[in-house]
């Protein structure tokens, strides 16, 4: 995979951080039920040296903690080196030298009211002795509303029918499947898709495809955020929120691919584990 292909997936993921966080800081000044200051993203950018000490690549956090944001996470980073043996067995073409290379963007936005559910968003390139795309998008409301579940998977099914009419079914179904909380029987949210090891063998097709998803979700989670995010809610429905949390908190530590991703690879803690929601419970 040549160069120039990597670095336009590396700024594709740049671009669309870029994106969402200008949306989401113009959602914090248009709230109009706070006196509260409106939030305002903070950026961290941090280096991953492999074992030997060479660059292995690094990323940049941007985090905010706002009005209706209680705590949203943009993360994109660019990563290579070697794969550990251990971990190179669940890696499709890591092969015996176990090198890779991937750059992506991971989002996960845990909001102030109850009303406005919390969402998870990632697009990933990777290469080994293969090269694919992986990601996807899932809504968890802390009550599902079936408007805002519509809208949601409105935006991801044009995405995918615009490429293939039977992506929004396969990648819907893996979504529902993925996440899932095995030990409750449970899912965590009302779903979305979900789809890796992306290789149609017409890479800049599943480029196009990747960066439909990434605007879908950014145009369909603002607009439900707007909806929702000046209705009232009470103390019993924030009470509701932050136990719905918790099961967010077992599904990202027990079952997700990302988190371990992260850290088999070297990644940063603090960005790995931005996911977390800032106040959960398990009464």
């Amino acid at each position: 995979m040549s160069m120039e292909t990597k670095e336009k997936a590396r700024t594709w993921f740049a671009e669309l951080r870029n994106r969402i966080c200008a949306e989401f800081e113009a959602i914090e000044d248009a709230c109009d039920t706070s006196d509260a200051t409106p939030g305002r993203f903070e950026r961290t950018q941090w280096k991953r040296p492999t074992e030997d000490g060479e660059d292995g690549g690094g990323g940049e956090m941007s985090v905010m903690h706002g009005r209706v944001f209680e705590k949203v996470g943009v993360n994109i980073s660019t990563v290579s080196g070697v794969f550990s043996e251990q971990f190179r067995k669940e890696i499709q073409g890591a092969g015996d030298d176990g090198q890779f290379w991937a750059s992506g963007v991971s989002l996960v936005a845990h909001m102030c009211s109850p009303h406005v559910p919390a969402v998870h968003m990632n697009t990933r390139f990777i290469v080994t002795s293969k090269n694919w795309f992986g990601g996807g998008a899932d809504l968890t409301p802390m009550t599902p509303v079936d408007e805002d579940t519509e809208t949601f998977h409105a935006g991801l099914r044009a995405a995918c029918n615009k490429h293939d009419d039977t992506y929004y079914p396969r990648f819907k179904e893996w979504c529902d499947e993925y996440f899932y909380l095995k030990h409750r029987k449970e899912p965590r949210g009302v779903g979305g898709i979900f789809f890796d090891s992306l290789d149609s063998g017409d890479w800049e097709e599943d480029f196009s495809f990747v960066r439909d998803v990434g605007t879908s979700f950014l145009e369909t989670y603002a607009e439900i955020v707007r909806r929702r995010m000046n209705e009232p809610w009470t103390d019993a429905e924030r009470e509701h929120q932050l136990v719905r949390r918790g099961r967010y908190v077992e599904f990202n530590l027990l079952y997700d691919r990302g988190t371990r991703f992260g850290i088999m690879t070297g990644g940063n803690p603090e960005a790995i584990l931005m996911s977390l929601p800032p106040e959960a419970k398990w009464p």
